[in-house]
């Protein structure tokens, strides 16, 4: 070792750190941790000669050359997916939002529905808002989504006068946390009609107490049809007094862990978008835990990656959940396929099967006669390069040995 330069711990360190993209940090952490025990024996060649054989020998192991990756993934997926049970949707208690679950989601994660039929939000408080309740339940009311139908008891309209008579209940009003001036302003604001009185009464509810009731009597524009005056009463029905627009039920859910406990929100809705841009505002949330079931709504706020790893995520859970055990990489590979365009495609006609290359493969999973009319019009030609299309062909599939191309030379040769 004489003449060459001593490495050190940074130095060794840093050129590991190189191959963090190409290798996973279990092995980045290994190999932190074995070289530095023999750091007095290495150069800096000698570290660069590892690295790269270790590189080279973690990628020929990712999958072996010919694998048949895409069928063993569907596979792997599909045969479980049979055994699924029928229990698709979830209620626990009074106080639950229900959740799709099983076979219909699956499908819906995979038909990349624009919004799911469930949309549901779990947001995480930071550490200093999630241990007390009050704080909790404070920010689910100031998210939640709460229209005037929301604090009215009853609406009635008057069509000979061209009214619309407003009842709105004062002790909804209360536990929503809604004035008669917010009701006001916002009526006010929208600029529906003309609010003619504003006055508290008493009335006599069907079991016989009696309830407090603020009346809103609201005059119509003049000549209204009836048509009109009956879309007018929707209109002012779904004014938005506060919260966050799509977010209709906010639930604050306890979690324990031995003798300490935290709380988060659970929401049933999801806009993700109208969250993280109103942080200041709902102090005590915290923006890295703040998640959605809606993959397309994450694609647009946060990027393709993120929709890639909400794919992941969700195809997990609902896998985990019917007590299903399928490896992580087959549903990696079902995100990849979804996502590597940059856009978030379903698995069908209108996406990757639709958008395959070949002819051949288009054609034999659905439309079989329109695909083959359009790439004779268009002079299309197949490459013969996938699975399905040699099988349609009765050609060899190029998979495993199907791939290896042997030739043998007759004569002249010893």
């Amino acid at each position: 070792m004489k003449g060459k330069k001593k490495l050190t711990l940074e130095e060794l360190k840093k050129k590991i750190h190189e191959y963090e993209e190409e290798l996973p940090k279990s092995i980045i952490r290994e190999l932190e941790e074995k070289l530095s025990k023999i750091i007095n024996r290495l150069t800096m060649s000698d570290v660069e000669k590892i690295l790269s054989e270790i590189t080279r020998q973690y990628k020929e192991s990712i999958v072996e050359p010919g694998e048949a990756v895409g069928t063993v993934s569907a596979q792997s997926i599909g045969e479980p997916g049979t055994q699924m049970t029928l229990r698709t949707f979830h209620f626990a208690g009074v106080r639950e939002l229900n959740v799709t679950l099983g076979l219909p989601r699956l499908i819906e994660i995979l038909d990349a529905k624009r919004t799911p039929s469930t949309p549901l939000m779990r947001i995480e408080l930071d550490e200093k808002a999630k241990k007390d309740r009050a704080k909790a339940e404070e920010l689910a009311r100031k998210i939640q989504h709460v229209t005037i139908e929301n604090v009215t008891n009853s609406v009635s309209i008057d069509f000979g006068q061209q009214i619309i008579l407003l009842q709105l209940d004062e002790e909804l009003m209360r536990d929503k946390r809604v004035t008669p001036d917010m009701v006001l302003n916002a009526l006010s604001k929208h600029k529906i009609g003309t609010v003619e009185d504003f006055r508290e009464r008493e009335i006599e509810t069907p079991d016989g107490k009696v309830k407090k009731v603020i009346e809103v009597v609201i005059a119509a524009p003049e000549n209204i049809e009836a048509v009109k005056l009956i879309k007018l009463r929707q209109k002012i029905l779904n004014i938005k007094l506060k919260g966050i627009k799509g977010l209709r039920r906010v639930v604050v859910k306890e979690v324990k862990r031995g003798e300490e406990s935290y709380y988060y929100l659970e929401v049933e809705g999801s806009n993700l978008q109208g969250i993280l841009s109103n942080l200041d505002e709902l102090e005590g949330i915290d923006p890295t835990k703040v998640m959605t079931n809606n993959i397309n709504e994450i694609a647009s706020v946060l990027g393709i990656e993120a929709a890639r790893n909400a794919i992941i995520n969700e195809m997990m859970n609902v896998l985990r959940e019917q007590g299903l055990d399928v490896d992580v990489r087959h549903i990696m590979l079902v995100a990849d396929l979804m996502t590597m365009t940059g856009r978030v495609r379903q698995i069908g006609r209108h996406g990757i099967s639709g958008e395959k290359y070949s002819v051949l493969a288009r054609a034999a999973f659905e439309v079989t006669t329109k695909h083959l009319l359009e790439a004779g019009v268009k002079g299309e030609e197949d490459p013969l390069a996938g699975v399905i299309e040699n099988v349609v062909v009765g050609q060899l599939v190029p998979l495993g040995s199907g791939m290896v191309e042997l030739r043998v030379r007759h004569g002249g040769g010893e």
